[in-house]
C-alpha cells in the first residue's frame, strides 16, 4: 500500500550547518551566563549567523533551551512510560512520585541552565514536557485515590521549577537532601490519601 501522505522536506545542508552553530552556541551561552539575561541578538552573533537566519527556526530564546532540553526530557519520558519500576510502571504510586523526583533532580543537576532558559516566565507551564510531567503526576495521584488531584499536581511539580532548585542549592542544600525531601513529601502526600 503506497503512503499518500508528502513526506517531510529534508533540511538542506546549510540550513543543518547553522541549526548545529545555533545550538551549539546557545549551549555554550546558557552554561556560562545566567540564562535570563541571553537575547536573541547574543546568540546570532556567537552563532556567527544574522538574525533572519535565527528567527526562521528559533522565535526566541526560550524555544532554543527547549529545543536543547529535548532529548534529556524525551529520553525521561520513555523510562517514566517503559522503564524498569520503580521509575517505570508497576510500582506503588508513592514509591514511583519519589522516582520521578530522583529523576527529575538528577536532570536539574545536569541541565538546570537550559531548564531555567526554558521556564523564563510562564513559559513552564506551557512547553510539552511540563504537560507530560502533570500527566503523570496527576496519574500517579489518581492511581493511589488522592481526592482532588488536579488540586494538587502543580504544587508537586512546583519544587521541580529551576529557580527554586538552584535557590535550594545556592542555600547549601545538595541534591540528595532535595531528593530525600521530595520522596518525604511524595509519601506524605499518597499517605494522606490513605490513611
Amino acid at each position: 500500500m503506497l503512503n499518500d501522505s508528502p513526506a517531510a522536506p529534508a533540511e538542506r545542508a546549510d540550513a543543518a550547518r547553522n541549526r548545529a552553530k545555533v545550538l551549539t552556541a546557545a549551549a555554550e551561552l546558557f552554561e556560562t551566563r545566567d540564562p535570563r539575561t541571553i537575547t536573541m541578538d547574543d546568540i546570532a552573533k556567537a552563532a556567527g549567523v544574522g538574525r533572519g537566519t535565527l528567527y526562521r527556526r528559533y522565535p526566541d530564546v526560550v524555544s532554543i533551551a527547549v529545543a536543547l532540553l529535548d532529548e534529556h526530557e524525551r529520553a525521561l519520558q520513555e523510562q517514566l512510560l517503559r522503564g524498569e519500576p520503580p521509575l517505570g510502571p508497576g510500582a506503588p504510586p508513592a514509591e514511583r512520585l519519589a522516582a520521578f523526583y530522583a529523576a527529575m533532580i538528577e536532570l536539574l543537576d545536569t541541565h538546570a541552565h537550559l531548564v531555567l532558559g526554558a521556564e523564563t516566565g510562564g513559559a513552564r507551564f506551557r512547553t510539552g514536557a511540563y504537560q507530560f510531567w502533570v500527566v503523570h503526576v496527576r496519574s500517579l495521584l489518581v492511581e493511589a485515590g488522592v481526592p482532588q488531584p488536579d488540586a494538587l499536581v502543580d504544587a508537586l511539580l512546583a519544587p521541580l521549577a529551576a529557580e527554586v532548585y538552584r535557590h535550594q542549592r545556592e542555600r547549601g542544600l545538595t541534591s540528595e537532601e532535595i531528593e530525600s525531601a521530595l520522596a518525604r513529601l511524595a509519601a506524605g502526600v499518597i499517605a494522606t490519601a490513605a490513611g
